[in-house]
């Protein structure tokens, strides 16, 4: 993993919470990485901008030759998982250093809202071959069962509500409101789903940006202990592993012309 200077500033939300944001943030399913492996000419190599843990890297991996994989945290790129095709780099998303044409397939997975989006649109067309793609996701709100639904509702809205940063208005409407110049190709729908304990998706609660935002302005109080007791009267024996269900926003397209 190389440690290349890292000059422009970036909106660092989750350096601070790296290993438990790599240990329980959502997976996303086979089925996504299928259908945008489909998507470019070839499948020689890949580009995850944003990488952080390297979710999106690993199974990308799975269906390239080669995968590089760049985070402007260090302390992202620490927690990432290895493997032998994927290639962690330090770098910023809108300077990636990577060769013209040289990438079939950039993906951003859960963080093109923090990129400024006039500066990597044009990278991405850069380092873009011919035949390649371009995606970008994000998991929408969460869902568990109405009971359940009501108490996250009043952590997301009025507990850590204030601290959202602004660019969460992006993932709200699936990334609908991004400018995205590119000849747009309709994806199925996709959703995760997975089976949780309490004691999981209240750390999974506990790694979002505005969390970690009300947490410092706390004197670093956990702001998940707002609900806790209504979060375990609503799930019941915090064993039970409760089903959990993430809609994806996703877009993607082609470069036009």
């Amino acid at each position: 993993m190389t440690t290349d200077p890292v000059a422009p500033a970036f909106a660092d939300h989750f350096s601070p919470l790296a290993a438990r944001y790599a240990a329980v943030r959502p997976t996303y399913p086979a089925e996504l990485f299928d259908w945008l492996a489909a998507l470019p000419a070839r499948r020689e190599r890949a580009w995850d901008a944003g990488t952080g843990s390297g979710q999106a890297a690993v199974a990308l991996a799975e269906r390239f030759a080669e995968v590089i994989a760049t985070d402007a945290s260090d302390a992202q790129l620490a927690q990432a998982a290895p493997h032998p095709r994927v290639s962690y780099r330090r770098a910023v998303a809108e300077e990636s250093e990577l060769a013209d044409g040289s990438i079939d397939l950039v993906t951003v997975a859960q963080a093109v809202h923090w990129f400024d989006l006039d500066r990597f649109w044009p990278e991405v067309r850069r380092v873009l071959a011919p035949g390649g793609a371009v995606a970008v996701w994000s998991y929408l709100g969460v869902t568990l069962g109405p009971e359940l639904d009501r108490v996250i509702a009043r952590f997301y809205r009025d507990v850590v509500g204030p601290w959202w940063p602004p660019e969460r208005a992006a993932v709200e409407d699936g990334y609908r409101s991004l400018p995205f110049p590119f000849a747009e190709i309709e994806p199925p729908p996709f959703e995760i789903r997975l089976r949780w304990d309490l004691a999981r998706f209240a750390g999974y609660l506990g790694t979002w940006s505005a969390s970690r935002h009300w947490s410092d302005a706390h004197g670093g109080a956990d702001p998940v202990a707002e609900i806790a007791a209504d979060l375990a009267a609503a799930w019941g024996d915090p064993a039970v592993e409760r089903e959990i269900v993430w809609p994806i926003g996703l877009r993607a397209g082609r470069p036009e012309g």
